[in-house]
C-alpha cells in the first residue's frame, strides 16, 4: 500500500512490517528532540565561553528553542489536522535537521541563536502530531504499550543525554553536538516517507488569526512566569500581564464561535480530557520543582560534587524507563485513574522524603527515593497521555496531541518559576521547600487522576449498555429469513 493511501482505509492501525518501520521513525525523531534539550544545557557554559557571553545572555540559546516549541504546538497540531498529521510530521523532521546543520555552521551567539529558534519548530511540528499520528500507525488494543515505549524513549534519552554531551565535549567542539542530528534525521526521514500513515483531515481553512493569538496567549504566559520567577522590574511583569490578558479573551472570544476551535474548548468541554489536562499540569509541576532543586539540595547542602549530582539524579529517569512502559501494558487493561492517581500518591511520597533528608543523607537513602519517584512518575504518565489522547475525537487527535504538550510545557514552566521564586526569597533552604512544595502539587495531581473513576466507569456502562443493544438487534434480525 502507497504511504498517500488514506488511513480510513485501515480498519486499526497498520500492518507489519509498515507499522515497525513507521513506529521506528516516530521513535527516533522523539529521542533527538529530548536530547537535543539535555545536551545543549550542558554545553551552555563552554558556547558561553568560546563567544565570550554572560550566562544570561547564553541560556537563549535553550530558551529560544523551548519558547519556539510552545508557542507553535496548537498551530501546528491544526495544520495536521487539516493537511494530515504526516506532512506536519515530516516537515518538522526536515526543518529539525537542517537547522541542526545550521547550529553546526553557527559562527556567533545570534547565528546560534536563531538557528535554535528555527529548530525548535522544526521539534514542536514533530511533537504537536507525534502521539496523533502513533494513533493511526499502532491497532488500539496496542496504544497504550506504544505510549508506553514513548515514555521509555523520552526518559532514556533525557537519562544519556548529560553523559553523551559530557562525551562529546571531552573529545570534541560544541558544533559536534548537533552533528548526531543530521544522519539521524536523514534516516527518520527516509524511513518515515514510506510507511507513515494518512489520516483523516478536515475541510476547514487554517485560522491564521488565531494562530497568532495563541502564541501569543502562550507566549506570554510561560514569559510572564518566567519574569516573575526571576524578580523582574514590576512595570515589565505589569506589561506582559496586560498583554496575556489581552490575547487571552481575544482568543477565547473567537475560538467559542468556532466548530473545531485551535485552542481546543470543545474537547476542554469533556470531563475526563480537562481533568487529564489538570493531572499533567500539576504533575509536571511538581517533577520540575524536583529536577531544579534537587542539584542545589544535593550539591550546596549536603555536598555531592558536581559529577556525582549528576550520578545521584540519574535513578529517576531509569525508573521511568522500566515502569512507563509497564503502565502502558496496564493501562490498556485497567484504569488509567488509578494507576495515574496511585503512581502520583508514590510521587508525593518520594518528594516529601527527599525533602526531610539530613545534610548527612547516604547515597543509598537518596537513591531508593529517586526510584520511587521515577516510578510513580511513570506510573501516572502513559496512562494519562493515553487518556488524554484516546478521550478526543479521532479527528482532533492533533489538538489532543497539541495540547499534550502544551500542558507538559506550561507545567514545566511553571514549576521552574516556583524554583526560582523560592530560592530567591528563602536563599538555598529554599530548594528544600521547593522539594516539599512540589509533593503537594503531586497530590493535587492525584486528586485529578482520582476523580476521573467515576468517568471511567460512567463510560464502561454506556459501552456495555451499547454492545447489549447491539447484539439484541442481532438476534432479533437473525428471527427473520
Amino acid at each position: 500500500m502507497d504511504a498517500r493511501t488514506p488511513t480510513t482505509a485501515i480498519a486499526d492501525g497498520l500492518e507489519p512490517p509498515r507499522r515497525y518501520w513507521a513506529w521506528a521513525s516516530i521513535l527516533v525523531v522523539l529521542m533527538l528532540a529530548v536530547l537535543d534539550g539535555s545536551i545543549a544545557n550542558v554545553a551552555l557554559p563552554t558556547i558561553a565561553a568560546e563567544f565570550q557571553a554572560s550566562p544570561s545572555v547564553s541560556i537563549w540559546i535553550v530558551n529560544g528553542y523551548q519558547l519556539a516549541i510552545v508557542v507553535s504546538l496548537l498551530p501546528l497540531a491544526a495544520l495536521g489536522e487539516i493537511h494530515g498529521y504526516r506532512r506536519v510530521y515530516l516537515a518538522g523532521i526536515a526543518v529539525f535537521t537542517l537547522a541542526s546543520l545550521g547550529c553546526m555552521l553557527a559562527d556567533s551567539l545570534p547565528a546560534l541563536t536563531a538557528a535554535r529558534v528555527v529548530q525548535g519548530l522544526g521539534a514542536a511540528g514533530v511533537m504537536s502530531v507525534n502521539t496523533a499520528l502513533l494513533r493511526y500507525t499502532v491497532p488500539a488494543r496496542k496504544f497504550g504499550s506504544a505510549i508506553g515505549l514513548n515514555a521509555f524513549t523520552v526518559a532514556s534519552a533525557s537519562t544519556i543525554g548529560p553523559t553523551l554531551a559530557g562525551f562529546i565535549l571531552t573529545w570534541a567542539s560544541w558544533p559536534w553536538l548537533f552533528v548526531i542530528n543530521i544522519p539521524l534525521g536523514i534516516a527518520a526521514i527516509a524511513m518515515g516517507w514510506r510507511s507513515l500513515p494518512e489520516s483523516d483531515r478536515s475541510d476547514r481553512p487554517f485560522d491564521w488569526k488565531s494562530a497568532v493569538l495563541s502564541a501569543a496567549t502562550i507566549g506570554l504566559f510561560i514569559t510572564l512566569i518566567d519574569s516573575i520567577g526571576h524578580k523582574l522590574p514590576l512595570p515589565w511583569i505589569a506589561g506582559q500581564f496586560a498583554g496575556l490578558l489581552a490575547a487571552g479573551t481575544l482568543l477565547v472570544r473567537r475560538e467559542l464561535g468556532m466548530k473545531e476551535p485551535m485552542l481546543p474548548l470543545d474537547l476542554l468541554k469533556l470531563p475526563i480530557f480537562s481533568l487529564s489536562i489538570a493531572t499533567s499540569v500539576a504533575s509536571f509541576v511538581a517533577q520540575m520543582l524536583a529536577f531544579i532543586s534537587l542539584p542545589f539540595t544535593l550539591q550546596t547542602i549536603m555536598g555531592f560534587s558536581p559529577r556525582d549530582v549528576g550520578l545521584l539524579m540519574m535513578p529517576w529517569p531509569l525508573a521511568i524507563a522500566v515502569a512507563a512502559p509497564i503502565a502502558g501494558r496496564l493501562s490498556d487493561r485497567h484504569s488509567p485513574a488509578l494507576l495515574g492517581g496511585a503512581g502520583l500518591v508514590l510521587l508525593s511520597a518520594g518528594l516529601a522524603l527527599l525533602a526531610l533528608l539530613p545534610a548527612d543523607a547516604s547515597v543509598p537513602d537518596i537513591v531508593w527515593r529517586m526510584v520511587l519517584c521515577g516510578i510513580g512518575f511513570g506510573m501516572f504518565q502513559t496512562p494519562n497521555n493515553r487518556t488524554m489522547v484516546g478521550a478526543a475525537p479521532r479527528r482532533r487527535s492533533g489538538a489532543a496531541s497539541g495540547m499534550l504538550g502544551t500542558a507538559r510545557l506550561t507545567g514545566q514552566t511553571t514549576g521552574a518559576a516556583l524554583v526560582a521564586s523560592l530560592l530567591a526569597h528563602l536563599g538555598i533552604s529554599g530548594a528544600t521547600w521547593a522539594l516539599g512544595v512540589g509533593a503537594c502539587f503531586a497530590l493535587v495531581a492525584a486528586c485529578f487522576s482520582l476523580g476521573r473513576i467515576g468517568l471511567f466507569r460512567k463510560a464502561e456502562r454506556e459501552a456495555e449498555a451499547a454492545a447489549a443493544a447491539a447484539a439484541k438487534r442481532d438476534e432479533d434480525l437473525s428471527q427473520f429469513p
